[in-house]
């Protein structure tokens, strides 16, 4: 309760109480507090603060979709984009929440004032009556326990005996009315102070949410900064990285086209370059490697917003694991390409060129000849974003790229 709010109603009933020397009648407080009875505390009947209640609800139930959403996210592939959208969203709610709260802890603050008041003029008016009561229990008590015997023996006629027992009837009726009425007033001032209490610890709620609700805020801005600077240093390491990638692709390419001019050099590759390949050898190559398949061939988006052409497919596998030559062939060359890593590039029998790279080992040399499912070389890959990997290329003619999954055997699920 509001000291403030309570001394200046109690000082209004003090004034009006007491100016010109003039006291409230009984039959005026008895009005009074009959009016103050059928009239409830403003905390029970505002519909503003309903409505803030109600929106602050709905605020609340969109901030449990956004954390929902949050907890998503986080069990994806990280997409920093979406979970700067996600924090904005979060903040934007925060704000929307925190603005409610403040509307509520406005209403809560006024209805307490109103609530103080009419608790300070009830309890007035419970003292008020009171000291009727104590006056008049003064006055029974000094005329003693015949005094209504006394009233009614002394009546000079009988006319006089009614007129006194009406006047003691009345005395009585008033006297019953006035216990019952500092009861109700008892009751009220109880109940009101109940009230008044629970309003009281529903401000301190709100204030408490609050100051929550702001510490959210400021954590929600930090977050959001670091995804900012998080997201800046992905593109930033995303246009570094496909710079490189550009650059080694090309320079495998040179490498390639090199290899395939000097094949059709010879007679007997002018000879295969001419028979070309056969759709008879789709889906018949041995996996060089068991493992999960990390990335396909194809284009690729990057969380960062980048996209990547992937010219192979990324087998992923243990460290050490055995590398096998997919079909027979001659190596044309073993070399480290950049951030293909150790590398080595076949030329197999039906005519493709196989790019093996990401090797931690080679047991084979530049010129050997292979033979089919032959030990090559062991995954590597450890340094690499996808981890121990053994990176698969498969070229046709011209350097066309094949996706090597429709040329590999189909496996089982």
């Amino acid at each position: 309760m509001s000291d403030s709010a309570r001394g200046e109603a109690r000082g209004a009933v003090r004034r009006n109480r007491t100016r010109g020397g003039l006291r409230p009648s009984p039959l005026a407080l008895s009005l009074l507090v009959t009016l103050l009875a059928g009239i409830p505390l403003a905390a029970q009947d505002n519909p503003e603060l309903e409505r803030s209640r109600q929106r602050l609800e709905q605020i609340r139930r969109e901030r449990e979709q956004l954390l929902e959403q949050q907890r998503r996210l986080s069990g994806q592939v990280t997409d920093v984009n979406a979970q700067l959208r996600n924090l904005e969203r979060q903040r934007d709610n925060t704000s929307e929440l925190v603005g409610e709260i403040e509307r509520q802890i406005r209403g809560l603050g006024s209805e307490l004032e109103r609530s103080a008041a009419e608790v300070a003029l009830s309890e007035d008016n419970l003292l008020e009556r009171k000291a009727v009561l104590r006056r008049r229990l003064a006055d029974i008590y000094k005329r003693g326990p015949l005094y209504t015997f006394q009233v009614l023996l002394t009546a000079e006629s009988f006319g006089d005996l009614l007129t006194r027992y009406k006047y003691l009837y009345l005395t009585s009726r008033q006297d019953r009315a006035l216990v019952d009425e500092v009861e109700r007033l008892n009751d009220r001032v109880r109940s009101q102070r109940n009230q008044l209490l629970g309003i009281q610890n529903e401000l301190d709620r709100r204030r408490r949410e609050r100051a929550s609700e702001l510490e959210r805020y400021g954590q929600l801005m930090a977050d959001r900064q670091s995804t900012l600077r998080s997201l800046q240093r992905n593109r930033d390491q995303t246009s570094s990285r496909l710079t490189t990638l550009e650059r080694d692709e090309a320079r495998l390419n040179d490498i390639l086209a090199s290899l395939e001019r000097a094949r059709r050099s010879t007679a007997a590759g002018a000879e295969r370059a001419e028979r070309g390949i056969s759709t008879a050898d789709i889906g018949k190559l041995d996996w060089p490697v068991e493992g999960r398949i990390l990335y396909q061939f194809g284009t690729e988006r990057l969380p960062s917003g980048g996209t990547i052409r992937h010219n192979g497919i990324a087998i992923g596998a243990p460290a050490g694991s055995a590398v096998r030559a997919v079909d027979g062939g001659r190596v044309l060359l073993k070399q480290r390409l950049g951030t293909y890593g150790l590398t080595l590039i076949v030329e197999h029998t039906s005519g493709l060129f196989a790019v093996y790279a990401q090797l931690a080992t080679t047991s084979v040399n530049q010129g050997d000849t292979i033979a089919k499912g032959q030990v090559i070389g062991t995954v590597g890959g450890q340094g690499s974003d996808e981890g121990p990997h053994l990176y698969f290329e498969i070229r046709g003619d011209n350097q066309i790229t094949l996706d090597p999954l429709s040329w590999l055997q189909r496996r089982a699920n």
